[in-house]
């Protein structure tokens, strides 16, 4: 009894270690005798007991690897504390399991060189401005050593770039007097647009009462212009009445007597006025006189 006991704990064992469930995006590497002898896939796969060996095992996912910040020193000399993160990921189980002894601190060590190497071909304003290519540099550079490792580096991404106190304090002064340069310059281009405003408004608003006046001149013009022919008009038509009557039997009697009804009212109207001294003709006969005189005026205006 005791002995098929012995005999299944040992078929148990020995199915133990020739059923070998390999999980999904992972792969084992299988040594025979202390040599490579092949990789085992996901799912199910058989060995040899006793005489094989699954040497290493290998995730086949994206890994993260974060880089120790360190110090780098820039074109012009400055120093910046810079770190990163690295993501890669195991393209070959063989080579990643001989090609280096620790294939993750070979990768940490190439990308912390490559870096310094990268940020000391550019100056401090520039390692801001240009993280993009940084990255890609520092991908190249290690994705081309990495393949004897069987690593394939997907990308590496920049998380923090501090310069000195010194530095900040200087680059926010700088910051500061920049800002406040774009406020003048924006103040004094309103004050600018401001004045052309009110320059253009007052031309506009004189142009505009010039020619209102200029109207108002015109039409006063006309108006005056047709008053004065209107008079005239009227005048001449008067006269031309007054001399078709003359014209007629006994108009010039009733000039006669028109002439003289005017003279008896002006001496009349001087002698009301008080204060006044009327001077009369001693002979009468000079009234008459003057209404002959202005009769041989209205004939020879006929």
């Amino acid at each position: 009894m005791t002995e098929a006991f012995i005999l299944l704990a040992v078929v148990i064992i020995v199915l133990f270690k020739t059923l070998k469930v390999v999980p999904q995006q992972h792969a084992f590497v299988v040594e025979r005798l202390g040599k490579y002898h092949g990789t085992l896939t996901p799912g199910l796969n058989f060995v040899v007991p006793f005489i094989d060996k699954i040497a290493y095992k290998h995730i086949l996912k994206e890994i993260p690897l974060d880089i120790a910040s360190q110090v780098c020193i820039t074109k012009d000399n400055t120093q910046l504390q810079v770190d990163g993160i690295l993501y890669f990921q195991v393209t070959d189980p063989m080579r990643a399991s001989y090609g280096s002894s620790n294939y993750i601190v070979a990768i940490s060590q190439l990308a912390q060189t490559s870096l310094r190497s990268v940020i000391g071909k550019l100056e401090l304003d520039k390692t801001f401005e240009e993280r993009d290519i940084i990255n890609a540099q520092v991908v190249a550079a290690i994705d081309e050593a990495a393949l004897n490792w069987g690593v394939k580096v997907l990308r590496y991404e920049i998380k923090d770039l501090t310069p000195p106190k010194e530095i900040l304090h200087s680059m926010q002064a700088q910051i500061t007097a920049e800002r406040e340069k774009r406020a003048l310059i924006a103040a004094s281009e309103g004050r600018r647009q401001e004045q052309i405003n009110i320059a253009t408004g007052e031309r506009e608003a004189f142009i505009a009462r010039s020619e209102g006046e200029k109207q108002a001149a015109i039409n006063k013009a006309l108006g005056e212009a047709a008053a004065i022919s209107s008079v005239a008009t009227a005048t001449a038509e008067a006269i031309e009445a007054i001399a078709s009557a003359i014209q007629k039997p006994g108009g010039e009697q009733a000039v006669q007597l028109r002439v003289a009804e005017k003279a008896v009212e002006a001496y009349s109207k001087v002698a009301s006025e008080s204060n006044t001294t009327l001077v009369i003709p001693s002979d009468l006969g000079q009234v008459a006189t003057l209404i002959g005189t202005a009769m041989k005026v209205v004939q020879t205006q006929k």
